[in-house]
């Protein structure tokens, strides 16, 4: 966390809060009007949050939310790169776990959503994510479900992570 501290205590005791600045370029600066409704996946902001709603709001504001402005820059907010022999060997399994995973994440947090599991040049996989604790998440469903070697790399502004996996 970064910036301006403020004297929360007037009796000299130091007690001090640190204001955290918003480092992800693809969150609201301020709070959006409601209801808002993405025009791409139909996700709603409504009470404070992105919610799936069975029953679109009357008259809402039109934008495109967070996960899919992401989806549409091409921009992730989470890698998984998995590799290794035993992974080849179970990758079908492994990319069940991840859909599965993701669904599921999906259904209570809309802007966790997964972008893309793409083959690499050099045998490994590469998963990409709307958000960055959904990759951490499936990171350590992998290990959970098939141990291995799990390596998870925040970057200086949290704002993207890098996860490995290897069996």
């Amino acid at each position: 966390m970064s910036g301006k501290s403020v004297d929360l205590n007037k009796n000299g005791k130091g007690n001090k809060l640190i204001k955290e600045k918003i480092h992800d370029p693809y969150m609201a600066r301020c709070k959006l009007v409601e209801p808002t409704v993405c025009s791409e996946c139909g996700v709603v902001f409504s009470a404070g949050r992105w919610q799936w709603m069975e029953n679109a709001p009357d008259d809402p504001k039109m934008i495109l939310c967070p996960a899919c402005q992401r989806i549409h820059d091409r921009v992730p907010a989470g890698y998984l790169t998995l590799q290794g022999p035993f992974y080849e060997e179970h990758k079908e399994e492994i990319a069940k776990l991840i859909r599965n995973h993701s669904d599921r994440q999906e259904q209570d947090h809309p802007l966790k959503r997964l972008m893309d599991i793409e083959d690499q040049k050099d045998g490994s996989t590469l998963v990409t994510v709307t958000e960055h604790h959904l990759a951490t998440s499936l990171g350590k469903a992998i290990e959970s479900a098939f141990q291995g070697d799990l390596d998870i790399q925040y970057t200086d502004e949290d704002t993207i992570v890098r996860v490995y996996w290897e069996r």
